[in-house]
């Protein structure tokens, strides 16, 4: 099991899960942050403190983000596991599914 980060991520970027993660393992692509699934070890660390709330847990995803898991596994599918991601730095590049949304509005 991992954790997921959904939607509510999208152009907000805003870092604070990646403060607390203790093994470095959410990525930034271009417009949205991304948890390695081989990376994390389901600590937790990074759900209480996402601003907007974008961090579930696999199986509490809500139905309406389902399709974000596969976002989160498939970001990673040319990276493979690059053991951290302050090394590897932000991405350009983002799943299909996020390229293909339109900018999100602040709240």
């Amino acid at each position: 099991m991992t954790y997921i980060i959904a939607q509510p991520c999208v152009d907000v970027l805003d870092r604070a899960c990646v403060e607390e993660c203790p093994v470095d393992c959410i990525y930034e692509g271009k417009r949205m942050l991304y948890i390695h699934p081989d990376e994390c070890v389901d600590c937790g660390a990074c759900e209480p403190v996402c601003p907007v709330e974008a961090i579930f847990y696999e199986d509490d995803l809500p139905d309406e983000w389902a399709e974000y898991y596969d976002a989160n596994v498939d970001f990673f599918k040319d990276l493979g596991s690059p053991g951290g991601a302050e090394n590897l730095g932000p991405q350009d590049f983002d799943h299909p599914l996020i390229e293909k949304l339109p900018p999100q509005a602040e709240s």
